[in-house]
């Protein structure tokens, strides 16, 4: 097959909002009695500050993902042992590899996966899980926000009223090429992941958005671009930096599909992280709300993750905004509120077994 008409097959099976793509599993273990869940909670993006690390003891959290800092080995040892003294276990942090970087032509790009190479050898030796990252062109989008319960705000993302037309800084980037690029960048970091045990979790992209739009096909904006990218590499320490969230962006109808979805990735034990936010709405048109009010059932979600025998952090994403928690940041009464409800989360499907 030609190159040209190859990125049009491809490009088209990835930008299609693929509702039923995961209804049935490859792998049904269902029947299987469940066990006790893995898993945990945690949170991310959090300091080692006296106050943040009593924040999360407080409410129950002993994982964390957390700062890098510019990856000196002395400094990240210093951080896990500060967690340390308060309990909590620093088992991931996040790389800021600056996607359009990584993901070009120019001269940078070797030595900016180097770079990371290097970053992943240095999280090794600190006693780090894991590495959360992110390939984009473009960040996470969202259009006004939505008024919300109690005077928040919710997150929104309307399609329709997204701003059209004007190129990312990268130009055009059609399905073919965004692969080739994401593809060069793990089969030069993922050997070095393998070889050092350290998991590399990237996010998928945050909204999906339709072919070409802003001139980028957003291939991890899709449920089959996800599972695209878990095949690139056949590495155990290759996978998702899952977000509940985000992956429900993809969907036309969250609350039927997304058990099946997480499910999937699951029992291939492709996902290494978890961001468990709800959202009301579907592909093209959504608001992020609290977690009680969704269209996801978290109850049924929380069973699936312990069913597949996910072993590792369920943390909250975003939280609705409101002016009485303004600079508070991830130290919110909001934050603690989904804290609180993962954890009673799991309680519950542990009580079912």
């Amino acid at each position: 097959m030609r190159r040209r008409d190859f990125g049009q097959v491809l490009s088209a099976g990835i930008a299609a909002a693929v509702s039923t793509s995961c209804e049935k599993s490859t792998i049904d273990d269902r029947s299987r009695k469940p066990g006790k869940a893995l898993m945990y909670v945690g949170c991310q993006y959090m300091g080692t500050s006296v106050k943040e690390l009593q924040f999360l003891k407080r409410f129950g959290v002993n994982n964390m993902d957390g700062p890098a800092g510019d990856f000196v080995l002395e400094e990240m040892i210093k951080h896990k042992e500060k967690a340390a003294k308060e309990g909590i276990s620093l088992d991931m942090v996040h790389l800021d590899i600056r996607g359009p970087v990584v993901l070009s032509d120019g001269p940078e790009r070797d030595r900016k996966i180097d770079l990371v190479c290097e970053h992943i050898k240095t999280a090794s030796k600190a006693g780090i899980r894991g590495l959360n990252y992110y390939l984009a062109y473009l960040g996470v989008m969202r259009t006004e926000n939505t008024p919300g319960r109690g005077g928040t705000t919710y997150s929104t993302w309307e399609y329709e009223k997204a701003p059209k037309g004007q190129l990312s800084k990268a130009g055009v980037i059609p399905a073919e090429l965004f692969w080739e690029r994401i593809t060069y960048f793990l089969e030069r970091v993922i050997p070095v992941a393998t070889e050092y045990k350290v998991q590399m979790a990237c996010h998928p992209h945050d909204p999906g958005t339709p072919p070409g739009y802003r001139g980028v096909d957003r291939v991890m904006g899709t449920v089959e671009g996800l599972k695209h990218f878990i095949e690139i590499s056949p590495s155990p320490y290759h996978g998702l930096n899952f977000c509940v969230g985000t992956v429900a962006e993809m969907l036309e109808n969250p609350g039927r599909e997304i058990d099946n979805v997480v499910r999937y990735f699951g029992e291939r034990k492709k996902i290494f992280n978890v961001h468990l936010r709800n959202i009301r709405g579907k592909r093209g048109n959504f608001m992020e709300v609290y977690p009680d009010e969704g269209d996801m059932n978290f109850h049924k979600l929380t069973q699936v993750f312990r069913d597949v025998e996910y072993p590792y952090m369920l943390m909250p994403d975003h939280a609705p905004g409101h002016p009485d928690e303004a600079g508070m940041g991830r130290l919110s009464p909001s934050f603690a509120f989904e804290i609180g409800y993962i954890k009673a989360m799991i309680q519950a499907v542990n009580d079912e077994v």
